[in-house]
């Protein structure tokens, strides 16, 4: 299997339907094979039920139910779960257009382990309130002062892995909290794995989860423990 899009959902009876609906229809025309692992996390409406319906809908839909919340947790058993030479990280709310995974993957871009959506990227192109937009930056400044040097966008939710990489880099996740991508990051470079910024075309959603401050500052103190958890996790260190 070539491609797994895995989708972390957490109360998305919403948003799901017309999401998995535009992710069929995508893989639906690519000439590889593929899946869409949804990792139902801890929801309290109707997600699970609706996944359990649209399996008769969308053979490609693999549902996953893990009743702890916490999306790092969620992202993490997907992850490892999927069974694609590739596995593409997908926010259920679908800010960048599906389409787009072709900037994450071969022919497109070749020799990367660890592909990135960036906001930041001088050529995407990004519709965002302005206090995200700086928030986002004040925490990604301190994310490279503290842990991910180099990247500009850490936290955009679209991120490919190639498959051995992401069963590497996943199965040493600690963080069930919002910062795990820095902390899958921070392992991917701390391994010597190759990492590429992608440009995209980024619209948020209006119903964002995201708090901005209160999950900026549990996400701060969370990059100390990132540092603190993996010293010598480079496979040269001992």
């Amino acid at each position: 299997m070539f491609l797994s899009v895995v989708v972390p959902a957490h109360n998305e009876e919403d948003r799901l339907p017309d999401s998995l609906r535009r992710i069929d229809a995508f893989l639906g025309e690519q000439p590889y094979r593929s899946e869409i692992v949804v990792v139902e996390n801890g929801s309290v409406d109707g997600t699970w039920d609706l996944l359990e319906d649209l399996g008769g809908v969308y053979p490609s839909l693999r549902a996953l139910r893990e009743p702890q919340r916490g999306k790092g947790l969620a992202v993490r058993r997907g992850m490892l779960e999927a069974r694609g030479a590739y596995r593409f990280l997908c926010d259920a709310d679908l800010s960048m257009p599906i389409e787009q995974v072709v900037r994450f993957l071969p022919p497109r871009l070749e020799g990367v382990d660890v592909a990135v959506g960036s906001r930041e990227h001088p050529d995407s192109e990004v519709t965002d309130g302005r206090m995200r937009r700086l928030t986002g930056r004040v925490f990604n400044g301190l994310v490279r002062a503290v842990a991910v040097r180099g990247l500009r966008d850490t936290q955009c939710r679209f991120k490919c892995f190639r498959g051995p990489v992401a069963e590497d880099v996943f199965a040493l996740q600690r963080l069930n909290s919002m910062a795990f991508d820095v902390e899958i990051l921070y392992l991917a470079r701390r391994r010597g794995y190759r990492i590429s910024e992608v440009p995209i075309t980024w619209r948020a959603a209006g119903d964002s989860k995201v708090r901005l401050f209160q999950d900026s500052v549990g996400m701060a103190a969370d990059l100390f423990r990132i540092r603190r958890w993996h010293r010598g996790t480079h496979p040269d260190e001992p």
